[in-house]
This record gives structure tokens, sequence and C-alpha cells, in this order.
């Protein structure tokens, strides 16, 4: 009897050499990110914004560029007034528009021209941030006056005075937008490439003869993206807030465009009796703007390499 219980115990291997199964690195990433509160609410937000800008058509209840002056200035439903109404929730401005119809479609303009800004403000920054800093020298100090010059330039009077001698439609504001807010771009990506181009891995990739090109997108952009997620972020916000800034001025989008700024343009003579006119759509940029920052925050959270493990 005894021989047998220790052949039984002699089959069980030593509890010191089970070897315990450690999550996989996605497992770890979804981990992280489902246990960041910013990130999660910034990017829930974000996602339900989108869904409103690209179903804008089929959800919104009424024409946002139907004018009808019987129904102007009716009150959102949460006002104490006979006129408040369930067809127009959210009430209707001066002439008569479907307010909540004006908010849904006025998202699609403040995303487009917020991600079309920063993708080529982005594309320009980080080329140049990134050859300053991996070759120095004379490319970095041409790249640091530029940096220079472009940072003594007023962002919002440089614009204003552009768009006001080109034109003021969409698509000149978003590439007047991005060919101003590269500069961030640049400064960061220019520090970072500085310190990662120094470490071992990158004069291992030099050692064995890697191209330039190959060093740069396979050993210094992968280590740098998480800087680069951050700064898109918030570039990205700067780009709706100067465009509700010119739109506001008379000199961003033009109405009868449901620009979420112009909006604000529109009501501001109403504000004192009527604040709702100002309060929604200002309330609508501050929750964009607001998931944008969490999320890009979250990001850089959970793609630094020290939080990676």
């Amino acid at each position: 009897m005894s021989e047998a219980v220790q052949d039984t115990n002699a089959q069980k291997p030593p509890i010191a050499d089970r070897t315990i199964e450690e999550p996989s690195p996605a497992e770890r990433a979804r981990k992280r990110m489902f246990g960041h509160f910013g990130f999660m609410f910034g990017a829930i937000v974000l996602l339900g914004i989108l869904a409103i800008a690209f179903l804008a058509p089929l959800i919104s209840p009424h024409d946002p560029l139907d004018q009808q002056l019987a129904r102007k200035l009716i009150p959102p439903i949460w006002h104490d007034s006979p006129k408040a109404t369930w067809v127009h929730p959210l009430g209707t401005d001066q002439f008569g528009r479907d307010y909540l119809s004006r908010l849904i479609h006025g998202s699609q303009i403040s995303l487009l021209i917020g991600f079309a800004a920063m993708l080529i403000s982005g594309v320009i920054g980080t080329a140049i941030g990134v050859a300053a800093g991996y070759f120095g020298g004379k490319v970095d100090m041409v790249v640091n006056f530029v940096i220079t010059t472009r940072l003594s330039l007023p962002v919002v009077l440089v614009a204003l005075a552009v768009v006001s001698l080109v034109g003021n439609s969409l698509w000149i504001v978003i590439c007047v937008l991005g060919l101003l807010i590269w500069d961030r771009f640049a400064v960061v990506m220019r520090s970072t490439t500085q310190q990662v181009r120094n470490l071992d891995y990158v004069a291992a990739a030099q050692a064995i003869g890697c191209s330039t090109p190959r060093i740069i997108f396979a050993e210094i952009m992968p280590n740098i993206v998480n800087n680069l997620i951050v700064v898109a972020t918030v570039e990205m916000a700067h780009a709706i807030i100067l465009e509700a800034a010119l739109s506001f001025l008379g000199l961003g989008v033009q109405p009868p465009a449901p620009s979420w700024g112009l909006m604000i343009a529109e009501g501001k003579n109403h504000m004192l009796f009527d604040p709702w006119l100002v309060g929604i759509p200002g309330t609508a940029l501050f929750i964009l703007i607001l998931s944008i920052n969490l999320l890009g925050d979250g990001m850089r959270d959970i793609t630094a390499p020290e939080n990676r493990n």
C-alpha cells in the first residue's frame, strides 16, 4: 500500500517545476485598455460622435437647411414653455431650422476638418522633425530656423489673413489649418528622435549595414509612435477649435452650412434671452474635444514602453 502511494506521488511533477502560463501581449494590452478610465471614456464618446456623423442623413429628423420663419426660436423641450415640442427636441434657431438636425450634421464638418488638418500637419511636422533629429548638423539647423519662423507667426491672425485673401471654402480652411499647426509635431518628433537615435538597437542596425529608411521606419518610428499619437490628438482638437473660432469670426465655414462654430456665431445675438443657441453647440464642442484629448492621453499611457510589460 505504501509503495503504491509512493509511486503515485512520484508521478506528480514537483510544484516548483509547474509552469504558470503568462498572458499574451494582446491580452496584456487589452487589460491595460479596459482598465484605463480616460481611454475608455474618450473612446466610447468619440465612437458615438463618429457614428452620429456617419449616420447623420439617416438619424437626422429634419433637413438642417430647411428654413421656416413660422417656427423660429422654439425652445428645447426642457424649457417650461408652451412652444416647446418633441418635434424639435433641441428647439429651432432664428431662421426656424431644427437645431438637433444642424447639430448632427455639424459633427461631420468638425470631424472632417479636425482629422484632415491633423493629417496634413502630421505628415509635414513628422517628416521634418524626424529628419532633423536623426541627421542633425545642417539639417537640424535649417529645421530649427523653419520652426522658429513658424512659431513667430500667430496662427489665428495668419489664418484670418490667408482665408480673407484666398477664400473661405471648407477645403481652403482645412489646407490653411494643416499648413499652420505642424510645429508641435516637428518639435516633439525632433526631440524624441534625438533620444532614440543614440540607443543600442539603432547602433546595431547601423553596424550591420541597414539603410537609413529601414532604420527610421523599422527602428525609430515604432518607438516614438506613442508621442506621435498624443500630439496628433492634441492637434486634431486644436484644429477643431481654430475652425470654430474662424467660423465665429465669419471667415470659416460659411452659412448655411451647419458648423458648430457658425451656430455659436449665429446665436450670439440671442444669447441673453435664448442662451441655449450658444450653449448647445458649445457643449458639443467641449465634449468632442474632451473625448479626443482623453483618448490621446490614454493611448499614450497604454503604448508607453514602460507600461507594455
